[in-house]
């Protein structure tokens, strides 16, 4: 790869890390070719876009980038996976069901929204994060209920009032 390909291929990786809240690094090494395919169909169906990088030029790109990676940068070694995703969980998601078939991927680390993840063992916090649709699910149902119960009251009040006028109108 000559100095101007690697130029260009940092100029993009900095584009896509600047353009994307949700970036997660996993290492995909020693799943064969039948799994890595499964892995890419599955990404492809989760809408997260997967791409194996060279680490030094991944480490170049996130030094250019515009945003600040913490110690996300001292985990490329070996292997690296770059997952990009409009939803925070989805990636976790996906390697979590990944896995029960294979012991593979293993997650480096994640970037979501200025936060910083490192290690495999926060792959359980990464599934459980809230999408932001999800979030707005749980407001609007927040928001309901209240109206829901007095609603409810006010119809159930109703008639027990018919309830009790009915049978004093059929004692006289």
């Amino acid at each position: 790869m000559t100095r101007e390909e690697k130029a260009n291929v940092i100029q993009d990786l900095t584009a896509q890390l600047s353009d994307n809240a949700t970036i997660y690094l996993a290492d995909i090494s020693g799943l064969n070719a039948a799994a890595t395919s499964d892995l890419r169909r599955a990404c492809f169906k989760a809408n997260v876009k997967l791409s194996v990088v060279k680490n030094t030029l991944l480490a170049k790109a996130m030094e250019a980038s515009d945003k600040e990676f913490g110690e996300l940068p001292e985990v490329l070694k070996g292997n690296t996976s770059l997952m990009f995703s409009e939803t925070g969980n989805g990636p976790a998601k996906l390697i979590k069901n990944f896995r029960k078939k294979s012991d593979r991927p293993l997650l480096k680390g994640a970037f979501i929204e200025e936060a910083i993840f490192i290690g495999d063992d926060k792959l359980d916090t990464l599934v459980s994060i809230k999408s932001k649709e999800e979030i707005i699910g749980d407001i609007i149902g927040l928001l309901q209920s209240p109206a829901k119960n007095v609603i409810s009251g006010l119809k159930s009040g109703g008639g027990k009032l018919a309830g009790i006028l009915k049978t004093l109108s059929e004692k006289e």
